[in-house]
């Protein structure tokens, strides 16, 4: 076998493992790398590098193009700052799910551990915050460990891997061979669910009076089959199906039986079903503290059943009566088919499906208009009426507008929702819009932000001018940190403390200025036609739109309050539900 560099050992398997484009930034640890994959890309490889402007942008962009097209995102770094850089973004993909593969420069092997320039401990750094990180010291184990990291980012839960490599491992060389199926000693996840409990859990649905499906975003990462299943299987039970902020499209968002996000900023109906049911199913969902609200009080009187693929998730916070280990999608495939097999009719819920009506006649994301101004809620309808027809990508920054996109835009389809859900990163739509642009060239992607946090990675305007993205941004500018601002108004006596967004920039000239067209909107009767604006152009597009600069993010449960204890719109005075709402749980 011939030897060759371990730069170009990494390349070659990068090839085999058919990776199409990666996200990076050069610097002196990695230019082995770089030059390895010139020359590769001369001799007609087609990985397609993607030069961002900022080391957490290329992690952020290869979350977007693993969340859109369900290959892992890959992400190429040099050492010290390019790898502390790139921490938020890797933190954000275990925190959520994502399978993305980290490759990161390091100092020579021999001047590990002497502060030599541009040294960081990237694998102690990332020991909490990747599902797996290497530091590889040997080219000749190069090749394996490469495909074992994919293995390991793409299997059971998927997360982040990060693969640290010094210099002079990149340029010694040594043979490579492409390993057959990857067989870890130690990471088997379990896929496929024990009978016996996938039975007890279809007797529990035909049984149930009161029964919810909380989904949430694995059955998204189990693959399009999976959001079938789920619709067959509300289908075949009748049940209301609720979702998580990362499982949104993963059930479609028009069917009668879907009640919306449930949790912090969830619908009203999805909060009350979820505290009165009797029988919860959860799937692909973790018992997020932002949808549980205080845990004394959470859907207190019925069983629960929780299906996922990481053990470790399972009776981490909410108690369990059957837990089930397995694959959202193959749990799902096993229950429809039992069902069934066992000929078990639909169940009689019509009791149940009156008392969700009443919940929903409170109407709860409704919203006051006045005069001219423009609300985000209607900004957001807007942009979902012009554009859902072509099940547009929609990614987000964090704050009131993600928020607002949840609740108002509906998703129909799942992989078309990316957002940032338990890190909260703000910076993230931007980028992640580019990931998504690259791995569905001919999708409407459209990043829904807010004007603090696009700017966070508002660098990253050049990377989509460079590479031809017809990437659009729909800013809703109130002029504040709005959820920051929400949280002062009704928890700190409304003392805005650093929240209003002070020197903005004039975005439609920052736009034109990085070869983007730029459009303002600054009254209701401009929005139409200013959103047919943006969707008419066929390159990038940033738009401005002036909002309300007040507005509060409703329904809303407190900190520590209970799912039920929510704050309406229209009892946003008082902070408390009002005495009809009460009547109704």
């Amino acid at each position: 076998m011939t030897e060759q560099s371990g730069a170009d050992i990494l390349v070659e398997a990068l090839c085999d493992l058919g990776v199409e484009v990666v996200f990076g930034y050069p610097g002196g640890a990695v230019l082995p790398i770089y030059d390895a994959l010139f020359r590769a890309n001369a001799n007609g490889a087609r990985i397609r590098h993607i030069l961002v402007r900022h080391e957490q942008a290329a992690t952020h962009a290869a979350e977007g193009y693993a969340r859109s097209t369900g290959k892992p995102g890959v992400v190429l770094v040099t050492s010290g700052p390019g790898a502390t850089n790139a921490v938020t973004g890797i933190t954000d993909a275990l925190m959520d799910s994502i399978p993305m593969v980290v490759i990161t420069g390091q100092v020579p092997t021999a001047l590990i551990g002497t502060d030599a320039f541009q040294e960081a401990d990237t694998v102690g750094i990332t020991r909490h915050c990747s599902k797996h990180n290497y530091l590889v010291k040997d080219p000749a184990r190069l090749g394996g460990i490469i495909h074992e990291a994919f293995h390991i980012a793409t299997k059971g839960r998927p997360g982040p891997v990060v693969v640290d490599i010094p210099k002079d491992v990149q340029v010694a060389t040594a043979s490579y061979t492409k390993p057959g199926v990857i067989q870890h000693k130690t990471y088997r996840p379990q896929v496929k669910a024990d009978r016996a409990a996938i039975e007890q859990v279809v007797d529990m649905l035909a049984a149930a009076e009161r029964p919810i499906l909380y989904t949430g975003g694995g059955i998204i990462n189990s693959g399009p089959a999976a959001s079938q299943l789920l619709a067959e299987l509300a289908r075949l039970t009748g049940a209301p199906v609720t979702s998580t902020l990362m499982g949104l499209g993963c059930f479609p968002a028009s069917s009668p039986q879907f009640l919306g996000m449930l949790g912090m900023h969830g619908t009203y109906e999805a909060n009350m079903a979820m505290n009165q049911a009797d029988l919860v199913v959860a799937i692909g969902a973790r018992f997020d503290d932002r949808v549980t609200g205080r845990l004394d009080a959470f859907s207190p009187n019925s069983r629960k059943v929780h299906i996922d693929i990481d053990r470790s998730s399972i009776n981490k916070t909410v108690r369990i009566d059957l837990p089930i280990v397995a694959d959202a999608g193959h749990a799902m495939e096993d229950m429809v088919r039992i069902w069934k097999s066992r000929q078990h009719p639909r169940p009689d819920t019509r009791d149940w499906w009156h008392r969700i009506a009443e919940w929903r006649a409170v109407a709860c994301l409704s919203f006051p208009e006045v005069g001219n101004d423009i609300m985000p809620q209607r900004a957001i309808r807007a942009l979902w009426e012009a554009t859902h027809a072509r099940q547009p990508i929609i990614t987000t920054e964090v704050g009131q507008h993600q928020m607002w996109a949840a609740q108002h835009f509906g998703f129909e389809l799942p992989n078309k929702w990316l957002t940032s859900g338990g890190l909260g990163t703000m910076g993230y739509g931007l980028p992640a819009a580019i990931g998504a642009q690259l791995g569905n060239p001919n999708a409407l992607v459209i990043d829904i932000a807010g004007e603090a946090s696009i700017q966070m990675n508002i660098q990253e305007l050049a990377t989509a001018t460079q590479y031809r993205l017809p990437v659009k941004i729909f800013i809703l500018n109130n002029q504040y940190m709005g959820m920051v601002r929400q949280w002062q108004e009704l928890t700190y006596s409304s003392r805005y403390a650093e929240s209003y967004s002070e020197s903005l920039p004039d975005f439609v000239k920052l736009g034109e200025a990085y070869g983007w067209k730029g459009i303002r909107i600054e009254t209701r009767d401009q929005l139409d036609a200013g959103i047919a604006d943006m969707l008419a152009y066929d390159g990038p597009v940033i738009v401005d739109c002036m909002v309300s600069q007040l507005t509060n993010c409703f329904p809303m449960i407190p900190s520590g309050a209970a799912h039920t204890d929510m704050i309406l719109q229209a009892n946003e005075v008082s902070g408390t539900m009002d005495d009809e709402a009460k009547a109704l749980v």
